[in-house]
C-alpha cells in the first residue's frame, strides 16, 4: 500500500486559515465530500467521535484524525496544510499544522491500521514535514507526500 492508493490529488489543500478544530473537521468533511462523494454531516460526527476517544494530535505540529464510515467502500485521505497552526490538544502540546485525515470503511480491520501506520511513517519524518510547511502549491504537497521519507540504506 501507498499513498497514491489513499489520496486523491483534489483532497490535497494548502494556505487552509482555520480558527478550531472543529472547523478543521468540518473543512476535511466538505473535502472528502467533494472529492470522495462522503456525507459530509457523518463524516464530521464521525471525525468528532474518535476525537472524544483521545486526541489525533501525534506531535510535533501533525494530526491524524481518522474515522471509520458506512458507505465507504476503501481507505481514503484527505490532507491540508495550515497556513497558522492551531491547538489540538496533541501529545506534545504543540499546535498543529499538518493534517491527514484517513477515512476507512466499517470492515477495514487491519487495512485501517496499515494506513494509518503508512500516514503516521510519513509524518513522522523531519524531512518530510520540513518540505511540506516550506511549500505552497497542492501538487507540490502531494508529490511530498507520495514520495515519503527518505530510507537510507545501512
Amino acid at each position: 500500500m501507498d499513498l497514491l492508493e489513499i489520496i486523491h490529488p483534489d483532497a490535497v489543500r494548502c494556505a487552509q486559515s482555520v480558527g478550531s478544530k472543529k472547523r478543521l473537521f468540518q473543512d476535511l468533511s466538505a473535502m472528502a465530500a467533494q472529492v470522495y462523494g462522503m456525507d459530509c454531516d457523518g463524516v464530521v460526527a464521525a471525525l468528532m467521535e474518535r476525537e472524544n476517544l483521545g486526541p489525533t494530535g501525534v506531535g510535533r505540529g501533525v494530526a491524524l484524525p481518522h474515522a471509520r464510515l458506512e458507505n465507504l467502500d476503501r481507505i481514503v485521505g484527505c490532507f491540508i496544510k495550515l497556513d497558522r497552526p492551531i491547538d489540538f490538544d496533541a501529545v506534545d502540546r504543540q499546535p498543529v499544522d499538518l493534517v491527514f485525515a484517513l477515512f476507512a470503511p466499517l470492515n477495514s480491520g487491519v487495512e485501517h491500521l496499515k494506513a494509518l501506520a503508512l500516514v503516521s511513517r510519513t509524518l513522522r519524518d523531519s524531512d518530510v514535514c520540513m518540505k511540506l510547511r516550506n511549500n505552497e502549491s497542492a501538487s507540490t504537497l502531494l508529490a511530498i507526500l507520495q514520495e515519503g521519507p527518505s530510507s537510507v540504506a545501512a
